[in-house]
C-alpha cells in the first residue's frame, strides 16, 4: 500500500502536456500529483502506461470534473462506478469535486454557479451524500470561481459551510477562487477564509489568475500564482493548519523549474507554518 499522504505535502497537476517533464522529474522534486479521473478513465497507449508509471511512483489524487454536484439531471451512476474502479486501482487517497454544475441536457463544458438557496443546499447535499454512497468514501468539494450569481437568499460563505454540513462531507479548500471572488463580488476574502470549517479542510488548491481589471480576475490556471493568494495561502495554514496542497496549472506551461519552484515554495510556506507552531483554530 502507499503511504497516506501527510499534511506537509505540496502537489502538481497530471496534466498530458507535462507528462514527459513529470517523469523525467528528479525524486523529492514534488510529493504527490492530481489528475481528473474524467480525461483518464480508459485511456490506453503511450499515455496510460505513462499514467500507470506514474501512479507507481507517486500518490495520487483525484480532482472531479463532471458530476455536476449542483445539476438537476440525474447522477451517472454508471460513471460513478467507473471512478470507484480507478479510484481503488490507483489507491487514491483523496477524491474531490465542483460545487457546482455542468449539465443541462447534456454537457455545457463549464462549471456553473449554483443558487444560493436553502433548497439548493438540500438538493446538493443529498446528491453528495448519494455520491459518497457509490463510491464508499468521503469525499471533498471546492468552492469554486463564478462571475455572475443567479440568485443568492444567502451568502456564499454561509451556502458553502451549509452544503458541507447537510452533506457531511469535506472540503478543498481553494485559496485563489477565494481570492478571485472577492475581488469580483466585493466581499473580504480574509473574512470569508475566517468562516471556512476548519474541521472540514482536506486540502488546498492555489493557482494563477488574469486580471482582467481592478475589479474583474478570472480564474485560469494558466499564469503564476500572484503574491495576494501566496499571502492568503499563508493565512490559511495560520487558521486551518497545512494540508495537502496542489499548484494547478492547466495550461501556457512555464519550463519544469519554473513549475517546481513553486511547488517548492508551498513547501516553504508550510515549514514556517510548522516552525512557527502556529495554535490552529478550534475544531468544529
Amino acid at each position: 500500500m502507499k503511504p497516506t499522504l501527510p499534511d506537509a505535502s505540496a502537489g502538481i497537476g497530471l496534466r498530458r502536456a507535462l507528462l514527459g517533464a513529470l517523469q523525467e522529474a528528479p525524486a523529492g522534486a514534488f510529493d504527490f500529483l492530481e489528475c481528473a479521473p474524467d480525461n483518464w478513465i480508459g485511456i490506453g497507449g503511450k499515455y496510460g502506461a505513462a499514467l500507470e508509471q506514474l501512479s507507481a511512483r507517486h500518490p495520487i489524487t483525484c480532482h472531479g470534473l463532471s458530476l455536476s454536484l449542483g445539476g438537476v439531471t440525474p447522477l451517472d451512476e454508471t460513471f460513478l462506478a467507473r471512478v470507484r474502479r480507478f479510484l481503488d486501482r490507483h489507491q487514491v487517497a483523496l477524491y474531490s469535486e465542483h460545487l457546482s454544475y455542468c449539465t443541462d441536457d447534456g454537457h455545457l463544458y463549464d462549471l456553473m454557479p449554483i443558487p444560493f438557496t436553502e433548497e439548493a443546499v438540500r438538493h446538493v447535499a443529498a446528491r453528495i451524500r448519494r455520491v459518497q454512497e457509490i463510491l464508499g468514501r468521503r469525499i471533498a468539494v471546492e468552492n469554486v470561481s463564478y462571475y455572475a450569481a443567479p440568485y443568492q437568499a444567502m451568502d456564499e460563505v454561509d451556502f458553502v459551510n451549509a452544503v458541507l454540513a447537510e452533506a457531511d462531507c469535506d472540503l478543498l479548500l481553494d485559496v485563489n477562487n477565494i481570492y478571485v471572488n472577492a475581488i469580483n463580488h466585493g466581499y473580504d476574502a480574509h473574512d470569508f477564509l475566517a468562516r471556512m470549517p476548519t474541521a472540514r479542510i482536506a486540502s488546498y488548491h492555489i493557482a494563477g489568475h488574469y486580471d482582467e481589471a481592478d475589479d474583474l480576475k478570472v480564474d485560469t490556471h494558466g499564469a503564476a500564482v500572484k503574491e495576494e493568494v501566496w499571502s492568503l495561502l499563508q493565512s490559511a495554514y495560520r487558521l486551518h493548519g497545512v494540508h495537502p496542497t496542489l499548484l494547478e496549472r492547466d495550461f501556457n506551461f512555464p519550463a519544469m523549474p519554473v513549475l517546481l519552484a513553486e511547488v517548492e515554495r508551498i513547501r516553504e510556506l508550510q515549514r514556517a507554518a510548522g516552525r512557527a507552531e502556529i495554535p490552529v483554530a478550534a475544531r468544529g
